[in-house]
């Protein structure tokens, strides 16, 4: 893989959360001390359950939330802050698509006026060019020339998903940010988004960042997967490799809950007790202890920290009962 694109740098994001007019203010960490890189036309898929700070984190990779810690840095220059022309010129090569297409249009402007917005905000192009690409790009996504002259709530979900897709590409990204792109539509209509998404991917060399619950569509999509668990990465490597042998506890109980066409025999289904905790109250230790089946003494005290695994496999993993070259986790005696 080529050198990064992007590189996230021990990001961390905390908010304080306030119960009634007078109350004390609480702070919660969404995301803790998280780091990764992405290549020139890699995609690294983020899972993990509601809650884990998927999302934050994607918001701070393209500026739209200022990190309380660490840095990112885009073609190894910093980010620079949301709302100055720097950072404005910058969103051309870094767009996002959001999960509800609907909330991410303009209900009183036609698709096309809209996907022909981003390169009136950057100037590229005369109008006349403009219109040509953005009737062009509607036209790679799927939609019919009659279609453009609609308004977002003329349009099936799907279709107004892949209008969002056209006017993220507009301006011919480096980079691009898929929150739950598709979580919100029916399963049929998933996998043509998808698979067109993989197409654009590898025609125009995009790198992205996929966050989304679906284990199917990650697997589907990504190079390589890391999983989070209440603000941190537990787990981190190849996407084959790690969804056919998953190290981390909670890793484990989501691969076996993934939908499959055909099961076989020795499958087994995890079944995690309880909830995730509250983020404003972690536990000590591993945040992951008091729903982990395999969980001991060492595990309520001392936080796990992401160390790679020795397998020639890429895999990090933070978990005290993964040794450094062990293949599946050490259970206690």
């Amino acid at each position: 893989m080529s050198a990064a694109l992007l590189t996230a740098t021990d990001l961390s994001r905390t908010y304080g959360s306030r119960r009634g007019l007078f109350g004390a203010i609480t702070l919660v960490r969404a995301v803790n001390r998280v780091s990764f890189s992405i290549a020139a036309g890699e995609t690294l898929g983020i899972v993990g359950e509601s809650g884990s700070g998927k999302s934050t984190m994607g918001r701070m990779t393209l500026g739209l939330e200022k990190p309380d810690e660490g840095e990112v840095r885009f073609i190894g220059q910093p980010i620079p802050f949301a709302g100055t022309p720097a950072w404005r010129a910058q969103r051309a090569r870094m767009q996002m698509i959001y999960q509800d297409p609907l909330g991410a249009l303009d209900r009183r402007l036609p698709v096309l006026k809209q996907v022909q917005e981003p390169l009136d905000i950057h100037q590229l192009g005369d109008p006349q060019q403009r219109l040509l690409r953005a009737q062009e790009m509607l036209t790679r996504v799927g939609l019919s020339p009659e279609q453009m002259g609609r308004y977002p709530h003329e349009l099936s979900g799907g279709q107004r998903q892949r209008v969002v897709l056209a006017r993220a590409l507009m301006t011919k990204p480096d980079f691009l940010v898929c929150d739950e792109p598709v979580s919100a539509l029916d399963v049929s209509i998933q996998a043509q988004v998808v698979n067109l998404l993989v197409d654009l991917q590898t025609e125009l060399g995009l790198a992205m960042l996929f966050i989304s619950h679906d284990l199917r569509v990650v697997r589907q999509v990504s190079n390589r997967v890391a999983v989070m668990y209440l603000g941190d990465f537990v787990e981190e490597g190849d996407a084959d490799d790690l969804f056919a042998e998953p190290l981390h506890p909670y890793t484990k109980a989501l691969v076996s809950a993934a939908p499959v066409t055909k099961r076989s025999s020795s499958h087994q289904r995890i079944v995690l007790k309880g909830e995730p905790p509250n983020p404003a109250n972690r536990p000590s230790g591993c945040s992951f202890h008091p729903r982990c089946p395999f969980a001991m003494g060492r595990c309520k005290v001392e936080v796990p920290v992401l160390k790679p695994v020795d397998q020639g496999l890429g895999r990090s993993v933070a978990c005290h009962l993964v040794e450094p070259s062990a293949s599946a986790i050490a259970r206690p005696a």
